[in-house]
């Protein structure tokens, strides 16, 4: 259905300064398909995922076709620990070897391999959220 696909965005600035458009995965079924099955993702995007509270976290990575930063972010947009290059996985991947990150967050942020790291990304750094639609 039309009104499931449809993501609001949020521009997310990181460290340097590098704003990022993220869709918003707000509810259940877009938190379960996340970036399921996405190809490409460029720097510049990503997915955040936004929870009613900060808790524990765990993200397991089946059909995600890309290879993933996961930042888990607290409520007051502070990184409380960065997953960097968290492999990707295939449908046919044995559920046993699908890689999955864990953290403590009210959002995570998913973002393309190697952006985090490159735009200054770390445990204790601050985000900016601006909504944009």
């Amino acid at each position: 259905c039309c009104a499931c696909t449809r993501y609001r965005t949020i521009s997310v600035t990181l460290p340097d300064g590098f704003a990022v458009q993220a869709r918003i995965a707000d509810t259940p079924q877009k938190q379960e398909k996340g970036l399921m099955f996405v190809t490409h993702l460029p720097e510049n995007q990503g997915m955040l995922f936004v929870f009613d509270q900060e808790q524990e976290l765990a993200f397991w990575m089946k059909n995600t076709l890309i290879d993933l930063d996961m930042v888990f972010i607290a409520a007051d947009k502070t990184v409380t620990s960065v997953a960097p290059e968290v492999p990707h996985s295939y449908t046919y991947t044995p559920d046993t070897e699908v890689a999955y990150a864990l953290g403590q967050g009210k959002y995570v942020l998913e973002l393309a391999a190697q952006t985090a790291a490159k735009h200054g990304v770390s445990t204790g750094s601050t985000l900016q959220f601006d909504e944009t639609n």
